[in-house]
C-alpha cells in the first residue's frame, strides 16, 4: 500500500514528473513547451525548495506517485520567490515580452510575477497548496490523505487552491473534501476554493 511521507532532495525528478503529467487541467503536458521542466519550476519545485516541511509524497515502494506542496503565507512566499527562487533559475527563463505572447511565453509570464499569487478576498485562507497524483492513483482515496497530511501541519487558519475551471474532475475531488468556492474579482480562468483549518478534525 503507498504511504505518505515527507519530501526528500532525492525526490525532486519524480515531482517534476508527476507535475508536468497531470499539467493540463488534469492531463499530460509533456511535449506542450520547449521544456517539460516548465510545470515543475512553476508549480513544485519552489514550495519543495522554499517550504519543504510542507511538501509530502505519495510513496508506492520508493517511487513518489503523488505529492502535495504549499506554503503557510502566500504574501511572504511570493516576497521569498522573488527573492530567491528566480535568482535560483538565473537566466534559464528569459522575461518575455508584452502580450500578444505564445503560451509558452504566458507561463513565462507567471514566473516572473510571484505576486500574481496575492489575490483580493484570500485574506482568511492565507495558506495555498497544489496536489497531483499520476493518473493510476487518482480516485482511490490517497489525494484525500495527501490535504489531510497537508492541513494536518500546516500553521494558518485557512487553506485556498486556485484551480484550473475546465478542470471538473479536480472541482469535484475539492467539493468531496470540503472546500466551498471563494468570491474573488476577475479570477480569469481559475475558480478559487478554500477550507478552514480550524474546521479540520485531524485525521
Amino acid at each position: 500500500m503507498p504511504e505518505i511521507r515527507p519530501y526528500r532532495p532525492a525526490d525532486r525528478l519524480a515531482l517534476y514528473d508527476i507535475c508536468v503529467r497531470t499539467a493540463d487541467a488534469g492531463g499530460d503536458a509533456r511535449g506542450h513547451y520547449s521544456t517539460d521542466d516548465l510545470m515543475g519550476d512553476l508549480f513544485a519545485g519552489p514550495y519543495a525548495h522554499l517550504d519543504p516541511h510542507l511538501a509530502f509524497v505519495l510513496d508506492d515502494g520508493g517511487d513518489p506517485v503523488g505529492y502535495v506542496v504549499g506554503t503557510a503565507d502566500t504574501a511572504d512566499f511570493a516576497r521569498r520567490y522573488r527573492a530567491a527562487w528566480i535568482p535560483l533559475l538565473g537566466d534559464r527563463y528569459p522575461v518575455p515580452p508584452p502580450p500578444p505572447r505564445t503560451p509558452e511565453q504566458d507561463m513565462i509570464a507567471l514566473h516572473h510575477d510571484p505576486e500574481r499569487m496575492l489575490v483580493p478576498g484570500l485574506d482568511g485562507y492565507p495558506a495555498h497548496l497544489h496536489i497531483d497524483l499520476l493518473p493510476a492513483y487518482q480516485g482511490r482515496g490517497f489525494g484525500r490523505r495527501l490535504i489531510d497530511r497537508f492541513l494536518a501541519t500546516v500553521d494558518a487558519p485557512g487553506v485556498h487552491v486556485g484551480m484550473v475551471t475546465a478542470n471538473v474532475k479536480a472541482r469535484a475531488f475539492y467539493d468531496r473534501l470540503g472546500f466551498t468556492e471563494l468570491p474573488v474579482p476577475d479570477p480569469g480562468p481559475l475558480t478559487y476554493l478554500g477550507i478552514k483549518t480550524t474546521d479540520f478534525v485531524r485525521p
